[in-house]
């Protein structure tokens, strides 16, 4: 009797594990297919004229491999580039204006914000000078691009007619983030697979609520900028890239995210403590600060993903058959849900049952997360750290 009772209780969790993951299955926008890519699109007539902003911290190191990619973006409309050194101490903008005189190519300004303000992130705050600058040209449309991203020789062109024929007011595509290290096939394809879990990008591109866009590639309709008072209405937010899409949303614009083709990340993250400070220095404000949605983070992250594997190792030891079986199914539907990710970073499959040890690291480095939030060092970007949120000024 002693030992029934723990079997079934097992049991019972597990059950409720597979659940879930019938739901998040069947009922959460479809997150894992990865099959989300720039809608249909036909090229305008006359092209609009865009703007590419690119913010910029201490970005010599990739600096070469990406910013070429934007000069030489083969657009048949006015284009033009605008860096925004925001304080480097590696001489990324001379390195920018030395890449702009090798390539040739759209022309290239380099600007410099000084220091931000009281309640503004250093990204943000620097972003507000690219567009103050492109503001000068009358763009219709402006690229939000970081330092580390390359895009291919059309990527501009088609984001804008994605746009344009869609009549979205924003058009992002998730990059594709490298996987060379050991470390980076573990973390980064469960990264972007989470964020999808998220904000299921099917249900981001039609009315409702769900909003997000990827930092890394987003083309906003400079109108609609103005409107929405980007970036001012969003000064202080961490995660940029989803308050952007909330506050286009919020004012009757039209989203579309989805997964790049060929606009890929070129930042090295070779070590699992590079992987960890990316993910655990935004993680808490995602959940908003608070110890409530951090208890219900970690508890369902429990249940989703490591009760199967706990309950077939247990159902295993303690001869409990259900309890095997049933964490068995739960673990199978996981893992296929993982399988095409894995796919579209081109990583072996045999990585996909072990997505409950990826969910756990991602567990611990949500909790650090809250831990440096308590301990006062607040998220960070680029060196520097940011106050709490709740000590910062309202949006106004």
């Amino acid at each position: 009797m002693g030992q029934t009772a723990p079997v079934s209780a097992v049991v019972w969790t597990a059950a409720g594990s597979l659940l879930a993951w019938v739901w998040l299955l069947l009922c959460q926008g479809f997150f894992w297919r990865t099959d989300v890519r720039l809608p249909t699109r036909t090229e305008p007539d006359v092209w609009p004229s865009v703007c590419v902003v690119v913010p910029a911290r201490d970005e010599a190191a990739v600096l070469p491999a990406a910013l070429p990619s934007l000069l030489l973006q083969d657009y048949p409309g006015r284009a033009e580039v605008f860096l925004v050194d925001d304080g480097s101490s590696d001489g990324t903008g001379d390195l920018a204006r030395e890449l702009a005189g090798r390539h040739g190519g759209l022309p290239l300004t380099v600007g410099s914000p000084g220091e931000p303000p009281a309640g503004w992130t250093g990204k943000l705050w620097a972003v507000r000078h690219g567009i103050g600058l492109a503001r000068a040209r009358d763009p219709e449309y402006l690229l939000l691009t970081d330092a580390d991203i390359a895009h291919a020789p059309d990527s501009l062109r088609e984001l804008v007619a994605a746009a344009r024929s869609g009549g979205y007011d924003v058009v992002s595509q998730m990059a594709r983030l490298r996987v060379d290290s050991v470390w980076e096939r573990f973390v980064v394809p469960a990264f972007v697979y989470f964020f999808a879990q998220l904000y299921p990008f099917r249900r981001i591109a039609v009315a409702g609520r769900t909003a997000a866009a990827a930092g890394g590639c987003v083309l906003l309709r400079a109108e609609t900028a103005q409107r929405c008072r980007i970036p001012d209405a969003i000064r202080h937010a961490v995660i940029d890239d989803v308050a952007l899409a909330r506050a286009v949303k919020r004012g009757g614009g039209r989203v579309w995210l989805g997964l790049a083709e060929r606009v890929d990340s070129v930042r090295p993250y070779p070590r699992l403590h590079d992987l960890w400070r990316m993910v655990s220095r935004s993680a808490y404000a995602q959940l908003r600060h608070s110890p409530l949605l951090l208890a219900g983070t970690v508890a369902g992250l429990a249940l989703v993903y490591l009760v199967p594997p706990v309950s077939v190792l247990t159902g295993l030891a303690a001869g409990g058959t259900s309890a095997a079986v049933v964490g068995g199914l739960a673990w199978l539907v996981m893992t296929g849900t993982y399988v095409p990710m894995l796919r579209y970073y081109r990583q072996p499959l045999w990585l996909a049952p072990l997505l409950p040890f990826t969910a756990f690291l991602y567990l611990l480095m949500t909790v650090d997360s809250a831990v440096q939030h308590y301990r006062g060092r607040g998220a960070a970007w680029k060196g520097r750290t940011y106050a709490r949120p709740d000590a910062l000024p309202d949006e106004g």
